[in-house]
């Protein structure tokens, strides 16, 4: 699986970005406008939900619980400091989407409990579209967290995210992930929908 997280630094708006990584076949979207308010996202939510829902995608808002719910969109990423997913669940009922960021084996142990969705486990590498990034875990970090999580039984889908480029992605599937989330390597490409659909063709599908 392949999220797309959309990008304020690349030059093109949210929607013009939704509307070509969709056309490029891509399938999820987060939206992150981490310096907006809720009336800026909300506004940009109207003009590309349409979109989404018309070849079926998933549309989830990074942190902003309270404003998923005012939109109606698919659910929720969650930061260590952003709600927590217990409480964002009782707020978004059992279908949304609850997706948590982690660091460390220490951080999925925190929420394995909760209903979480998936994992985001990173940062891969160091990423320009984030700001107090935590420790940079690489090829090696990331696979020994997937390890962990086998030999624990921690069943939640796995995604490698932060900096992540198109080379990286075979590697990390190989290490144990079951998708990736990119940013700038398909905001910052000359033509969205080709770098999309190359991160897409290298995407496992489902048997």
């Amino acid at each position: 699986m392949l999220q797309y997280i959309t990008n304020t630094e690349c030059g093109r708006s949210v929607a013009e970005q939704v509307k070509a990584v969709l056309e490029g076949g891509c399938r999820w979207i987060q939206v992150r406008m981490k310096d907006a308010s809720d009336e800026e996202i909300e506004k940009v939510i109207a003009e590309i939900k349409p979109m989404c829902l018309e070849v079926e995608s998933f549309l989830i808002l990074n942190d902003r619980v309270e404003l998923a719910k005012k939109v109606d969109v698919g659910g929720v990423h969650l930061g260590k400091t952003d709600m927590a997913p217990s409480r964002a669940r009782m707020m978004l009922g059992p279908a949304a989407v609850i997706g948590c960021t982690a660091n460390t084996i220490e951080d999925i142990e925190a929420v394995k409990a909760l209903d979480v969705d998936y994992i985001g486990i990173g940062p891969y590498r160091t990423t320009n579209t984030k700001k107090n990034l935590a420790p940079i875990l690489g090829l090696d970090g990331i696979r020994e967290i997937c390890y962990e999580m086998e030999k624990r039984e921690i069943e939640i889908p796995r995604v490698a995210v932060g900096g992540i480029r198109l080379e990286d992605v075979l590697p990390l599937l190989e290490a144990g992930v079951n998708g990736v989330a990119v940013s700038g390597a398909i905001a910052f490409a000359d033509d969205m929908v080709e770098a999309t659909k190359k991160f897409v063709e290298l995407m496992p599908t489902k048997e």
